[in-house]
């Protein structure tokens, strides 16, 4: 887990129609309820690019280019998203 700033910019990579994003999704917005954490969803089959890098393996959470965790919302970074 990366050490996450006062102004963090979150990056969820997702896809249409995938169950496991749609939980991370719901279980992040949760956690930053109260925070000033922003929290950006990015399709990555808009992108061959993003497609190449992830593939089947989302969602995964993002903050800046360090990647906080993948397929489900760890515990261990939901409550320090939380306390933000």
């Amino acid at each position: 887990m990366s050490d996450l700033s006062e102004k963090t910019d979150l990056v969820l990579y997702s896809r249409a129609g995938c169950h496991l994003c749609d939980d991370m999704l719901d279980d992040l917005e949760q956690a930053l309820r109260g925070t000033s954490l922003t929290l950006s969803v990015v399709d990555i089959d808009t992108s061959d690019e993003l497609v190449a890098r992830y593939g089947e393996r989302v969602p995964v959470l993002h903050d800046g280019e360090a990647e906080l965790c993948a397929v489900r919302l760890d515990p261990d970074v939901a409550a320090a998203l939380a306390g933000r």
